[in-house]
């Protein structure tokens, strides 16, 4: 890890004014001095499909190598994602699929930051739970605290999709922070 610290930003909605693309928004505003961050849009990745997920990387299909790419030079994720039926969205864990896959999988060891939103009251807290089988196989790094279990977002957003609750902007910015001193223990 070089002296400025990348994160790589996945929000784990497909649909236009998801309130976890605006949690993204606000955790990029929120970074530490020193970090960047960029975003990959999954909704561009094909379904994941073994007999297209050749090794050799030229005979990926080249959206998927631009994201494994971007997951292998990231030092660390950052993933904002809603619950779809008690768990991971389609679309998230498709990308994790490609990016989990062969020797040279980014998704090794690639520490990471959880986070998500809903209307609803439980703050996708199954979503997140349902991450920690992958983190395990992985043998990622997440970072668990503080969690950042946004409940009733549709309150703490304004139509702008600026997050304006105080107390869930802080924690965001808070669990950035842990994301940052983690991988400077790893360095």
């Amino acid at each position: 890890m070089g002296e400025q610290i990348h994160l790589l930003g996945i929000s784990g909605s497909l649909r236009k004014g998801s309130y976890n693309t605006y949690l993204l928004q606000t955790a990029i505003q929120l970074v530490p001095e020193g970090v960047s961050m960029e975003t990959f849009n999954i909704g561009e990745l094909p379904l994941y499909n073994a007999d297209k997920d050749i090794p050799a990387a030229t005979e990926r299909p080249a959206i998927v190598q631009q994201f494994r790419e971007l997951v292998a030079k990231a030092d660390g994720l950052v993933i904002c994602s809603p619950e779809y039926n008690y768990g991971i969205p389609g679309g998230l864990k498709n990308a994790i699929d490609w990016a989990s896959r062969g020797k040279d999988a980014p998704l090794i060891k690639k520490p990471v930051a959880i986070m998500g939103a809903t209307i609803g009251l439980w703050g996708t807290v199954r979503m997140q739970l349902d991450f920690h089988h992958i983190f395990l196989y992985l043998d990622m790094r997440p970072v668990y605290k503080p969690e950042v279990l946004i409940a009733q977002a549709q309150n703490k957003f304004n139509d702008k999709g600026e997050l304006t609750d105080a107390t869930s902007r802080d924690l965001v910015k808070q669990k950035l922070e842990a994301l940052v001193r983690s991988l400077k223990s790893e360095a």
